[in-house]
C-alpha cells in the first residue's frame, strides 16, 4: 500500500503530463509559498496557471476536487501574490484544479481537470 504521499507525487506526474497532452507547459512543479505549496505551475497562452492536484486511491473520504475547501484556496491565492511577485509575472494569473482516482496499481481511473474553480 503506498504511503500519502507516494499517491500524491505519482498524481502530480500524472496531471503534469495529462496538461502536457493537452497543451499547457508546466514551468515548473512543488513552488513553496509561505502559506503553502503550488503542485503545478502552469503556463496556458497568455495566462499562468496555478494547479493544484488531488489525488485518492478511494472514494472513503470524498472525491478528489472536494479536499479544495476555502482554506486551500486562500493559500493558492497568497501563493499566487507571493509568485507573482517572485517571477515578475505581469499577466493575468488563474487556477486549476485536477482531480485523480488511482486504481490499485497506481494507474489512473479517471482524471477531471477543473479550469477557473474558484
Amino acid at each position: 500500500m503506498p504511503s500519502a504521499q507516494e499517491v500524491g507525487r505519482r498524481g502530480e506526474r500524472l496531471a503534469a503530463a495529462y496538461l502536457e497532452e493537452r497543451g499547457w507547459k508546466v514551468l515548473g512543479t512543488g513552488f513553496l509559498a509561505r502559506r503553502g505549496e503550488v503542485d503545478l505551475v502552469c503556463t496556458r497562452g497568455e495566462s499562468l496557471v496555478l494547479v493544484e492536484v488531488k489525488t485518492r486511491s478511494g472514494l472513503g473520504f470524498g472525491t478528489p476536487a472536494e479536499a479544495v475547501g476555502p482554506r486551500k484556496r486562500r493559500a493558492l491565492s497568497a501563493a499566487a501574490a507571493e509568485y507573482r511577485a517572485l517571477a515578475g509575472w505581469r499577466g493575468e494569473v488563474r487556477f486549476a484544479v485536477v482531480s485523480l482516482l488511482l486504481d490499485r496499481d497506481g494507474e489512473a481511473q479517471s482524471i477531471e481537470l477543473l479550469e477557473d474553480p474558484f
